[in-house]
């Protein structure tokens, strides 16, 4: 099974965005990470446990906590791929792109709504 038919809409921001902006979009969309853009390129990723790392200071800017060099994938790539590259790197959350342009996300939970198409050993991870 291929990425682009398990993946869903990723929310993209702006790296100057604060945290509490951040924890409402995510709170209102009902879910766990945002993609942190500039003019469309992927500058990092910034997930709930960013946010609640620093639940003292949500006045923060996303670009202070996000996650830099962030892990992608393709959206023709299998699923199986997605999985190991997320238990390799010890990540939930996995851009998908699609000619380098961001085109959706691909998380964990996805992945466990597909067993048949991962390997076993992903949910033990």
């Amino acid at each position: 099974m291929k990425v682009r038919e398990v993946m869903k809409k990723a929310v993209a921001i702006e790296n100057d965005v604060s945290l509490r902006e951040a924890a409402k979009i995510m709170s209102k969309n009902n879910i766990g990470s945002l993609i942190v853009v500039h003019e469309e390129t992927i500058r990092g990723i910034v997930t709930e446990k960013d946010i609640t790392k620093n639940a003292d200071n949500l006045s923060k800017r996303v670009s202070s906590v996000m996650v830099r060099n962030t892990i992608t994938i393709d959206a023709e790539d299998e699923i199986s791929n997605a999985a190991e590259l997320m238990a390799k790197n010890k990540i939930k959350h996995l851009p998908v792109l699609k000619n380098d342009k961001l085109v959706g996300i691909i998380t964990s939970g996805d992945l466990l709504q597909e067993p048949e198409d991962i390997d076993e050993d992903f949910a033990l991870e």
